[in-house]
């Protein structure tokens, strides 16, 4: 069985102090929105662990102090973040939602005469999401007589790191498992250094841009509306207050009649926002 932090034979001189992790736990809560309740303690430890090599320092308390007693935030801070976002992502996660997106969502744009659309991947993770977009829409565009669609996809994250990745587009073999076979042969292709991985095509890179973003800022400066939006399996991460304030700048965002589509555990209940359901989890502009 693997040990948990809690086994670990650390020192108590050389664990992170409830004091420290309150501070910690303060910051990361007002930069990003994610709540860090005294129960994530020792996964906040443990992911730290790794920034202190990192930078050299030798316990957490001397970290805490360069953090917030030094200027240290003005460098670290992007680092904080990534060590303790969570990055779970997978293709064609939650698949009721492309299904809607070829059904419904992308004929009833088009229909409008929306034949260049703008979809933006919040929270886009290493990329999973918002290539699967790129696929249902390129698929869909190939297949349709309605005449050509143009797609463009901007995707962001709080993460520096899983833009990285994302913007890369190679993933082991067994995360495109979901991808269907025939879109798996068009869009993805082996790794050349690595069998065991696969990459997606040029063609489909090209329609998605990488941007970093932060839900918390007062402003999103994305362009022009957007005609689709996800932004899905984040706010589980927010209390009530911050759910709703991202709920209504991303409206903000979205042109009358887009759409915005929310992760299965997420809801809008008790919000007074611009938005019906017409959907699981998908709404639509009014």
């Amino acid at each position: 069985m693997k040990p948990s932090y809690a086994d670990a034979p650390y020192a108590d001189s050389d664990r992170l102090s409830p004091g420290d992790f309150q501070r910690l736990a303060e910051f990361i809560n007002s930069y990003s929105g994610i709540k860090m309740p005294a129960s994530k303690r020792l996964m906040l430890e443990g992911r730290l662990r790794r920034r202190l090599r990192a930078t050299g320092i030798a316990s957490f308390a001397d970290y805490c102090d360069h953090l917030f007693e030094g200027a240290g935030l003005e460098t670290e801070a992007l680092y904080l973040i990534d060590a303790v976002t969570t990055n779970k992502t997978d293709f064609f996660r939650e698949p009721t939602h492309f299904d809607a997106l070829t059904r419904t969502v992308l004929p009833d744009l088009q229909n409008r005469g929306h034949n260049s659309l703008r979809i933006w991947s919040a929270a886009c993770s290493i990329g999973a999401e918002p290539y699967t977009i790129a696929m249902v829409c390129a698929d869909y565009a190939e297949t349709q007589a309605a005449g050509p669609l143009k797609t463009f996809i901007l995707a962001t994250d709080l993460s520096s790191d899983v833009l990285r990745a994302a913007r890369h587009g190679v993933y082991p073999a067994a995360m495109v498992a979901p991808v269907p076979p025939n879109l798996r042969r068009r869009y993805m292709r082996g790794s050349a250094s690595d069998r065991a991985q696969a990459r997606v095509i040029p063609e489909l890179r090209a329609m998605v841009g990488f941007a970093r973003l932060n839900l918390m800022d007062e402003t999103y400066p994305v362009g022009d509306p957007m005609q689709i939006i996800f932004c899905r399996n984040v706010l589980i991460y927010f209390d009530k207050p911050t759910q709703y304030a991202v709920l209504d700048r991303l409206c903000q965002r979205l042109e009358t009649g887009g759409y915005l589509f929310l992760g299965h555990s997420e809801s809008v209940t008790g919000f007074d926002l611009p938005i019906r359901a017409v959907g699981g989890t998908i709404f639509q502009k009014t």
